[in-house]
């Protein structure tokens, strides 16, 4: 897969606070050797806000960086600038949704684990319809109508050439409950059996008879990079989302994953219940 700006900036930033820390420099001594503030260099650590590629050409030479590493690295601060398709939408998207978007377009492999509804990359258009109306109930129909847009754009990436793995983890909740009405809910469950026999989508049913599980708290995404230092957790939360990437919290939520995958049922087990469930629908 191609790698995007996100991606870019988030290795830059790492790559740098390695280089830094091989030469035994804190932050404060390498931004002065180069003429920049401790604030401004940690911020090009921590991968936010743009970079200056010759301020990272600078502390390439400074870090006694090889011409390989040096080279990559301003190739890197350069793709940095890049912008993805969502920037150029006439209407404004929450920020949580930006970012979304922006790390989803570079990912490599997606975790979930959906608690209460289908994951929105295996949506149905009615059923994203209903899920956006009841979860902002005073929101008028045109702002509904755009964000199930940028929700059926960002299914694109399922048919890239080389799309990124999806596993779902579904709890039987999610398949039973009946978002926007029988024929509603009966489309989004055949439209999920459909998507199962994509090569690179792979779903899992946690039925009610395995109790309880290692997310009892609520819905959630790993979002993995080309790099595990890349991965990114995302939270579902009331009213937007929370993104975590401490070398803890992304263990934890691996590690929850794994956990709820073992507990839910085999492939073809779960491609029943869910063309059952549809059935009764």
């Amino acid at each position: 897969m191609p790698v995007g700006p996100t991606t870019r900036r988030r290795q830059l930033g790492a790559d740098l606070r390695r280089l830094r820390e091989r030469k035994g420099l804190t932050l404060e001594e390498a931004g002065a050797r180069v003429g920049i503030s401790k604030a401004t260099l940690s911020r090009y650590e921590t991968k936010e806000g743009t970079v200056k590629w010759p301020a990272v050409e600078a502390l390439c030479r400074e870090y006694e960086a090889s011409d390989e590493e040096r080279l990559a690295l301003i190739e890197l601060a350069k793709g940095a600038k890049i912008q993805g398709w969502w920037r150029s939408l006439a209407d404004p998207i929450p920020e949580s949704m930006n970012l979304m978007l922006t790390l989803e377009d570079e990912v490599v492999r997606e975790d979930h684990y959906a608690c209460m509804y289908i994951p929105g990359l295996l949506q149905t258009r009615p059923y994203a319809e209903a899920v956006h109306r009841a979860s902002e109930a005073h929101c008028p129909e045109r702002e509904v109508q755009h964000m199930v847009d940028i929700r059926m754009k960002r299914q694109e990436l399922l048919d890239r050439q080389e799309p990124p793995h999806i596993w779902c983890v579904i709890d039987e909740a999610a398949l039973r409950r009946q978002v926007g009405g029988r024929e509603v809910m009966r489309g989004q469950l055949e439209h999920l059996l459909t998507m199962t026999q994509r090569p690179h989508i792979t779903v899992q049913v946690l039925p009610f008879a395995r109790g309880a599980h290692a997310a009892a708290v609520g819905s959630f995404a790993v979002l993995r990079g080309q790099a595990p230092e890349l991965d990114v957790v995302y939270v579902d939360l009331l009213g937007g989302g929370l993104f975590m990437e401490k070398p803890q919290e992304l263990e934890r939520y691996r590690l929850a994953f794994e956990y709820l995958s073992a507990q839910a049922l085999d492939l073809e087990s779960s491609a029943d219940l869910i063309d059952r469930i549809s059935k009764e629908s």
